[in-house]
């Protein structure tokens, strides 16, 4: 089978690195990918989210399946137009993917589906806004409504911040603050039948502590020690099951992974966002745990076979993450800079490095992009699998990097 992986990031890398490890995957293909994703699939220069151009590339390619990676292809219709090519392909079309497009219509669906939420107003203006913050009262909660690259949310005491975020996009969601532990959920559906994936821990902000702005993610670990061990089969059931049914009876269907992000509250989980695609950087450490082969579990979700799939199986021990970032990142920046060690990193026992915002310059890698290099380290339990992970990290040497230091600390 031949797979084309649509993307450029770390989790597209920790996408082709697993699909490399199934015996069924003939040839793989990135476009346009990084320098990671080169040492295992054949990179295209192109667009991804040029509808376009991927089916072109795919069909010049005879590819079998075509994988959407982050959400811009995904809303710009890539998945629509690939599927009328007739080709297979993982990823909601465009109308289903407003699920993560618009925090307005996921909050219209998880009403119509019964799926616990925080309560929220969809404001239009300054004057809608102040009313809502007044309304939840701090610690206040104010999302843009559109696609942001996980850099669109601000929870604050802060009430001028809050207003000021809010002033700075066309339309926000204002919700209340939900209190307690965050954790992702991925589920894989053909758009009838769902099936969960590890649940996993990310860590949003950009410095130690959870403090300073939102990121795209700094770190994840996975298992979760402490979670329930039905939590995944009960997110299912309350929460990403309803919502699957709700886009189909919408004539939605969705097809590809549904992220599931969420507060697990004292009432239990609620959700706070749903993505369209796999989390970065929670999918580096879901996927480094994944057992079964990726590429024919893909494949049955695009073709609407995942009821007969075997079930799951997971390798046992953990998975911990850590995003080395650049410097001024996130909000401009730097790229262009050297990076050297990493392969003395790799040299690290249990500890592997997948390519994120990077780039080669003269043949050697500089940075590309804010989150640079995700480190992962594993080993049989948390401890060990984070060790490892900092062991590797201090390896990488880069100008002006940024990284968090207690990413699974708690774990």
């Amino acid at each position: 089978m031949q797979v084309l992986v649509l993307g450029s990031g770390g989790r597209e890398h920790a996408l082709i690195r697993s699909l490399a490890l199934d015996p069924n995957v003939t040839a793989l293909h990135c476009a346009p990918g990084n320098p990671g994703t080169a040492a295992l699939a054949d990179n295209h220069v192109l667009d991804p989210t040029d509808p376009v151009a991927v089916v072109e590339l795919a069909q010049r390619l005879d590819t079998r399946l075509v994988v959407i990676g982050p959400e811009l292809p995904l809303v710009h219709g890539v998945a629509d137009a690939v599927r009328r090519a007739g080709l297979l392909c993982f990823g909601p079309d465009r109308e289903a993917a407003k699920i993560e497009g618009s925090k307005a219509f996921a909050k219209e669906v998880m009403a119509e589906a019964g799926v616990p939420t925080a309560a929220a107003r969809v404001c239009e203006d300054s004057g809608q806004v102040r009313e809502a913050l007044d309304e939840f009262g701090p610690p206040y909660v104010v999302k843009d409504d559109g696609l942001a690259a996980g850099k669109g949310v601000v929870v604050t005491d802060d009430r001028e911040l809050a207003e000021r975020h809010a002033d700075s996009c066309d339309r926000v969601v204002v919700e209340e603050y939900l209190d307690g532990p965050e954790v992702s959920v991925f589920a894989l559906t053909d758009g009838v039948t769902v099936v969960p994936l590890l649940p996993a821990q990310d860590f949003k902000r950009a410095l130690d502590g959870d403090e300073g702005p939102n990121t795209g993610g700094m770190g994840a670990y996975a298992p979760l020690p402490w979670a329930p061990p039905d939590l995944a089969a009960h997110v299912v059931e309350r929460i990403i099951q309803p919502t699957v049914d709700e886009l189909r009876r919408r004539e939605t269907p969705y097809v590809g992974v549904l992220y599931a992000g969420l507060v697990l509250t004292t009432d239990g989980p609620r959700v706070i966002e749903f993505n369209a695609r796999f989390g970065d950087p929670e999918t580096q450490v879901v996927l480094d745990r994944l057992a079964t082969p990726l590429g024919g579990l893909l494949e049955a979700c695009a073709v609407g076979s995942l009821d007969s799939a075997p079930p799951i199986e997971w390798h046992p021990g953990a998975a911990v993450t850590v995003v080395i970032a650049a410097e001024n990142y996130p909000e401009k920046p730097v790229t262009g800079d050297p990076i050297a060690g990493l392969e003395e990193a790799a040299e690290v026992e249990g500890a592997y490095v997948l390519h994120a915002g990077t780039k080669l310059e003269r043949g050697l890698p500089v940075t590309g992009g804010g989150r640079v290099l995700n480190v992962v380290g594993t080993g049989p339990d948390v401890a060990t699998a984070r060790a490892r992970a900092y062991a590797a990290v201090d390896r990488v040497r880069l100008r002006g990097a940024h990284y968090r230091t207690d990413i699974a600390a708690r774990a």
